[in-house]
């Protein structure tokens, strides 16, 4: 079973950088209509109402570092449980709303500058 889960991470990361590596040229999108289609959608299911992603479902998405043509390539060919988003499913315009929704917020905050956890 780990093994499984490291061969899928690896393809993962491996898929991820290979689409990095072209040149990230994110269309314009709106981040009030990506909000809209992330919640209507159901993005927020596994990634949180704002994208802080769960323990035991999708990743943190909020103020992602992830390239755009990345983004998209897990969205229409996605590694592990997340269902498949074809264009006929979601749009390429809903897509680049999704992305300009995700980094249009904040990043995650340091354990150390949460005043709670440091009690």
């Amino acid at each position: 079973m780990k093994f499984g889960i490291v061969a899928s991470a690896a393809a993962l990361v491996f898929a991820f950088a290979s689409v990095a590596s072209a040149q990230d040229a994110a269309p314009a999108g709106n981040a009030q209509t990506g909000q809209k289609i992330f919640l209507s959608d159901g993005c927020w299911e596994c990634h949180g109402s704002v994208g802080q992603g769960g323990a035991v479902t999708g990743p943190r998405l909020a103020a992602t570092a992830l390239p755009y043509a990345a983004f998209v390539q897990q969205l229409r060919v996605p590694q592990n449980a997340m269902p498949p988003y074809e264009t006929t499913i979601l749009s390429d315009a809903d897509a680049a709303n999704i992305y300009a929704f995700l980094k249009s917020l904040p990043a995650a905050q340091a354990a150390k500058d949460i005043p709670l956890l440091n009690n």
